[in-house]
Parts: structure tokens; C-alpha cells; sequence
């Protein structure tokens, strides 16, 4: 990747600016033409291992095949056992070889925060170091739902489930080299400012806006993990994706389907900067949001905007919800920073 310079860097905010062709397919050729981009079969994943969730499809099953040409080692967490035989058929189909224990799945359904710990005890008893954890399960629900855990749904998928999964794994995140934790947002985040109260859209259900508030509350905890945990071993990052045409986009914004279409990245190009953040060498810097392999800010506009108070109030209750102390689950010191 390039020094940027003043030319290239009037170039990117000026395509930051537009939104519409920053999260376009157009943002994603300029830019990594703008300042060129490393291919990604060319960074450093030999020998590391990645847990990539949701990925069965869509942005999830692009960034499992990227970061197997990359020469990584892939587990797929998905919701049957069927889904996880028919991904790995697909990837072997689109490597052109057997994966040979390069890529496997197990099973897990976020929506069941008993499944979540299951599977993490699994994971624990096979003793296997990660590299990286990609959280990108999620859906857009058109109507409210509650979870067998008491929580509304697209909250317990997007924001608990990712939460408890991370504080289950952490004493295998923090052995050895320093490892990354990602997590997938969507640009409707920028549309919302974080009020905890809110966060399970309690009262008149929108399914867009439920999303973009658990969109927003993820950007927030990945910058309260790296406050909360910095230096014990483990980066954590967010990563817009931006426009991407995927399954879940077809079936729940029909509408901005045929209205975007043409400008629509492919599901490899939403999961780049995923797999970037998951591989690149030096790491990037801890607890930012990421689009187009750069850093961005995180509000578009100043009402959008919360404080530390609030973000605390987040990541009290996600605590509770998921019933778990993620700090007592971490090496080192549990104690909190001020």
C-alpha cells in the first residue's frame, strides 16, 4: 500500500463526502487503485487461523474464501450441519482442490445464547490458538421477535451473542501473538446515535432502524474492548463494508436492490477490508472503524454523537444480558480503566 499524499487523500475525502460513491463499487475500485492496494492473496496468512461466523453465505462465505487464498486456515461457524457440508462443497469447489483440513465448520445459532457457550466450550477443548475472529452473522428482521433468552432478536444476534462469544474466547484470543477480533457494521449505523434504552427498540418496531441501532451499539463496543482490554493481546476493529450485493440485501431491501444495483460492490469486495484488517501486517491501530482499508470517523453528523456515560451503560448491560463479566475472562489485570 501507498503513502497517502495530498492529492490522494483530497481524493478519498472527497469520496468520503458523497457517501453514496464512497460505499458504492466506484469507492472501492478508485480507492484501491488510489493508493495500491496489496492483494490480498499476498498478505501473511500462512499458519493463521480464523473463526468467521455467518459463513455460509454473502460477505461471510467471500471473506472464508479470501482468506483461504491468502493461505489461512478458515473455521465456519453456522447454524446446521447441512449448511456447514454445503460451504465447505462451495469452497473446495471455488479453491479447485481438496482444503485438506484447511477450512471446517461447527455449528452454533446466535439466537440461542446456550448454543453460543457450547459451541465456545468446544472450541476451548480443542486448545487451538485464533488468529482472528470475524463477527459477521446477522440478519434485518422485518417484524419484532423475542429470543428463548427473553432478548429482542436482531439486538441478541448483532450485539449479545458476538459479546459473549468474544469473552468466552478471549483466554485463547490472548495466547501468543497478538491477535484481532472484527466486527461487521453496516453504513445504516451512521443514522443513529447510541441510547442503551434503545438498543432493543422496546415500543413501535422498524426493522431498518433496529438494525441501525445494533449497528451503532457494535461500533461502540468495539471501542469500549480496546479501552477496557488494551495490551492484554488482543486488537479489536470494526469494519464497514460498504454496499455490497448479497443474499440478505436481496431478500430484506428489495428497494434499494433495484435502486443501487448497478453501483452494488461483489460480496469480495464488501469483505476486503475484512480480510485486510484479519491479516495485514503491522496491525492497524486498535478500536477504529475501518472502510476501504482506512480509518474512519464514526458519526457523519454531530447528533449522532454519545458519550462515555452511555457507552459504560452499553457495555453494562450487554453484561448482563449476556450474563458474563468479560474482564473476569481476560488475562492480566481485570480492572477496568477510568
Amino acid at each position: 500500500m501507498s503513502v497517502p499524499t495530498p492529492i490522494t487523500r483530497a481524493v478519498d475525502l472527497a469520496l468520503e463526502g458523497t457517501v453514496g460513491l464512497s460505499f458504492s463499487r466506484i469507492g472501492h475500485e478508485v480507492r484501491s487503485r488510489l493508493d495500491d492496494w496489496q492483494d490480498l492473496e499476498e498478505l501473511p496468512g500462512e499458519g493463521k487461523r480464523v473463526l468467521v461466523t455467518g459463513a455460509n453465505s454473502g460477505l461471510g462465505y467471500a471473506a472464508a474464501r479470501l482468506l483461504l487464498s491468502a493461505g489461512a486456515q478458515v473455521r465456519l461457524l453456522v447454524r446446521s450441519t447441512d449448511k456447514g457440508d454445503d460451504t465447505l462443497r462451495r469452497l473446495a469447489q471455488d479453491a479447485g482442490r481438496d482444503l485438506d483440513g484447511d477450512a471446517s465448520f461447527d455449528v452454533a445459532d446466535l439466537a440461542d445464547l446456550a448454543s453460543v457457550r457450547a459451541f465456545a466450550d468446544r472450541q476451548v477443548e480443542r486448545d487451538e490458538r485464533l488468529d482472528a475472529v470475524i463477527h459477521n452473522a446477522g440478519a434485518l428482521f422485518a417484524e419484532r421477535s423475542v429470543t428463548q433468552d427473553g432478548l429482542e432478536r436482531t439486538y441478541q444476534i448483532h450485539v449479545v451473542a458476538p459479546f459473549l462469544l468474544t469473552s468466552l474466547l478471549l483466554p485463547h484470543l490472548t495466547e501468543g501473538p497478538p491477535s484481532r477480533v472484527i466486527t461487521v457494521t453496516s453504513g445504516g449505523m451512521y443514522a443513529e446515535k447510541l441510547v442503551t434504552g434503545r438498543v432493543d427498540s422496546p415500543g413501535e418496531y422498524r426493522g431498518t432502524v433496529a438494525y441501525a441501532r445494533a449497528k451503532r451499539a457494535q461500533v461502540v463496543l468495539t471501542r469500549e474492548w480496546a479501552r477496557r482490554l488494551g495490551g492484554r493481546g488482543v486488537d479489536f476493529h470494526v469494519a464497514h463494508p460498504g454496499w455490497a450485493l448479497t443474499p440478505g440485501v436481496e431478500s430484506s431491501l428489495p428497494g434499494f436492490r433495484r435502486l443501487t444495483g448497478p453501483v452494488l460492490r461483489t460480496p469480495e469486495q464488501g469483505a476486503d477490508t475484512i480480510v485486510w484488517l484479519a491479516l495485514t501486517e503491522p496491525a492497524p491501530d486498535d478500536g477504529r472503524l475501518w472502510h476501504d482499508r482506512r480509518p474512519r470517523l464514526e458519526h457523519k453528523v454531530p447528533w449522532t454523537r454519545s458519550d462515555r456515560e452511555e457507552a459504560d451503560r452499553l457495555w453494562d448491560r450487554v453484561s448482563r444480558d449476556a450474563d458474563i463479566d468479560p474482564l473476569a475472562t481476560a488475562p492480566g489485570d481485570s480492572s477496568a480503566p477510568g
